[in-house]
This record gives structure tokens, sequence and C-alpha cells, in this order.
């Protein structure tokens, strides 16, 4: 298809017009608000299904006025069949552009090289864009680490769910808030709903925001769909998997999912899938960044991606239910906790003693009401998060505090 760059341009802000046409500012992700929208170059990136795009829409239909010298495409758009992104930037600014809105660029050829032109020869030129989780701005044919500025969206919190399927808005609390004052914090929060039973729908259908517009079952079947769209397009677009590379990956995750937390013994893996433990390993470490796994160490330091990780949990508890049919509950109790504190930019490791060694300073044990303390009592900053608890006392937290981090 060949389009004249008068219809082009007239076709994007049509299309434009369509897709806003159908967003609200009813509910903002977290994140919107910490984002500096001012920068020159400013990437997010995430799992697919976030809501990056939605993010993205909302900044231009409710925060630039009446999308005055905006234009937001993305990059499978027809244009890009017969012309490159630095072509429609040259266009865009004939029209006196000033704000150029690019979704998914790593679906983009040269993606790299093309940004780093648009940013050294349109210097009046602001760009946003958003990728998979796995692309690196490190990695490619220009360096964009001086140019870029990235942040991540993740998957909804706890909280963020209450506020988006159930209209009950909460503040954010620091871990050092929710460990040294639980009881006033859970207080507030079981004056307004009763977390447990919305907790348990949460771990099972809660991380993605698309959830609330789709039944239980269709999520699943869109969840399944998120898993292999990941696998099958953006691992094979940025890491250039061939389709036996694909179908490993799948092999790999199936064997993970269903023996979570998996404590990987890579010469075994590497024997039943045919590949060397290096490839292993490589899989491994691409599926933690394409955020699909969640990959746990007794030690953070050294090069990662060359080591063997200890246990591997699934990067959320949806994924969990999707890839299995009954997920154990000691397991989905650990891989939210997980989840819930990475995203909120803590690091965890496994402990020598007890679950989890969070920013080397805290310990914490999982599990249900009747746990005790007794793998942890040699600890001096040490906790319980359990599950089906509503109200904290002594060292004990309820496990779904933890999804009010950010």
């Amino acid at each position: 298809m060949t389009w004249s760059k008068v219809t082009i341009m007239d076709a994007l802000y049509e299309y434009q017009a369509e897709l806003l046409e159908g967003v609200s500012d009813r509910f903002y992700r977290g994140l919107y608000h910490k984002l500096n929208w001012d920068e020159r170059f400013l990437g997010i990136t995430g799992l697919r299904g976030t809501g990056k795009t939605t993010m993205l829409l909302q900044y231009l239909k409710y925060s630039v006025p009446k999308q005055k010298n905006s234009l937001y495409v993305t990059a499978d758009h027809p244009w890009f069949y017969d012309h490159s992104l630095l072509e429609l930037a040259q266009q865009f600014r004939k029209y006196d552009g000033k704000l150029l809105l690019i979704d998914e660029i790593h679906r983009y050829p040269n993606w790299s090289r093309e940004l780093k032109n648009i940013y050294d020869g349109f210097p009046e030129l602001q760009v946003v864009f958003t990728a998979s989780s796995l692309l690196d701005i490190l990695k490619g044919e220009a360096d964009l680490s001086r140019r870029a500025l990235t942040k991540e969206l993740t998957g909804l919190s706890f909280r963020e769910y209450l506020e988006l399927r159930h209209q009950q808005t909460f503040p954010v609390y620091t871990l050092k808030q929710v460990l040294e004052d639980p009881a006033t914090i859970t207080d507030s929060i079981l004056s307004n709903v009763k977390p447990i039973p919305l907790f348990n729908d949460y771990l099972k259908y809660g991380y993605f925001p698309f959830s609330v517009t789709r039944s239980n079952e269709s999520f699943q079947r869109l969840l399944n769909q998120v898993i292999n769209t990941v696998i099958e397009v953006d691992l094979q677009i940025v890491e250039n998997y061939s389709a036996s590379n694909i179908i490993k990956l799948k092999k790999l995750l199936g064997v993970i999912a269903e023996t979570v937390p998996f404590e990987p013994n890579i010469s075994k893996i590497a024997k039943k899938l045919e590949m060397g433990r290096d490839t292993v390993k490589t899989y491994l470490w691409n599926l933690d960044r394409a955020r699909l796994l969640n990959l746990l160490r007794r030690s953070a330091s050294g090069m990662a991606a060359l080591r063997k990780p200890d246990k591997i949990y699934m990067e959320n508890s949806n994924f969990s239910y999707a890839l299995s049919s009954a997920p154990e509950k000691g397991t989905i109790r650990e891989a939210f906790f997980i989840n819930q504190l990475r995203n909120a930019g803590h690091t965890i490791e496994l402990a020598k003693t007890g679950d989890f060694l969070v920013d080397k300073f805290y310990t914490f044990e999982i599990g249900g009401p009747s746990k005790d303390s007794s793998q942890i009592s040699s600890e001096e900053n040490a906790w319980l998060a359990l599950d089906d608890l509503e109200h904290p006392y002594l060292n004990r937290i309820p496990l779904w505090l933890f999804g009010f981090l950010y």
C-alpha cells in the first residue's frame, strides 16, 4: 500500500481521533503522575496489557490542549510498510508538530538508530514511546542511554485493583510504614472494604487492567494470548528468535509453570530440551526480562545473566492460574509477595533463614494464618506475611497489605 504524504497525515490524525473517543480519565495508573511528561525523550516499557497505550492516550487527551501539535502513531501502522520513522518525523515537523507519541516502538526495525537520528536532527521535537520490557535502550545500533529516560509500567497492585474494579481509593504506603504501623493502616482500609475475598479475586484475575471489561473465562483466554504474544512476537522481534527457539521457550515455560517454585537443574533441562546449558540460562534470563518469570538467587551480586537462578516463580499470580489448573497456594502467596515488592522498587533475594531477604535488611516468612515464627526467631528485622489474616499483631502482617506499596 502506498500513501501520499497528505493522505497519511490525515489518516493518522483520523485514527488518533477515533482512539481518543474511547479513552476515559476515571482511572490513572500510579506511574502516570510520577512521570515527567516534559522530558524530551521519554520511554515507557512494560508487559503487554498493563496499560501503556491507555497512558499515552490519556496524556494526549487530557493534558495536551486540543491535542495541538501532537500525533499518536503505532509502530505497526501501514505507513511504515513503505516509509521510515524518520520520514514521519520530518513530515510531522512540517505540520508544526511538537509532540510525537510512538506506541510499541520495538515492532519497528532499526528503532534505536532512527530514534537517535530524530533526537539529534529535531531538537524541538518531544518524543514519548512505549515498548516491551525486553527493550534495552543500551542495546542496539545507537546508544540512547544519554538521550532517553525510561520507566517501567508494571501490572496493577492490589491497591490499584481496588480503585479500578471497586472504586475504592487508598494511598500508597512505603514498606517502612507498613512494617512500623500496620495496625493504623489496616484499620483505615478495613473501615472501607473487606479485603480478603477481594484479594483472592485479585490473585486470579486482578493484575491486568483489561480484567475489568472481561468475564473470568475470557480473561483467562486473553491472558494466554498475552503470554503467547510475548514469546511469539516480542521475543522474536527483540532477540531474533527462530520458530524452533520459540517452541523450546514455550516448552521451558510449561515445565516451570507446573512445578513452581522451580529449583532448576540446568543440565537436566538442557538435556530434555536438547540445548546447551548456556542457552537454557539465556532463555530463563530473557523470560525474566519479558516479565513472564521472576528469577531469585541467594546473592544478587555478579553477572546475573550468566548465573543459575536458585528458584523460579511466575512473574505474577494471574499467570500461575492461567498456566496451571491447580497452582499450589503457598506458591501463589510467595509469587504475590515477590511481585509486589519488586514492582515497588525493592530488591528481593532468597534468605538463609526464612523465605526472603528484602533490601538486604528485612527477613520475611510467607505462610497461612497458623504459621509461627520459629524459622525467623534468630533474625532481628523479621516478619511473617500471612494469608487469610485481617488484622496485624506482633510481627504478623496480613499478606494483602503488601499490595499497597505502589
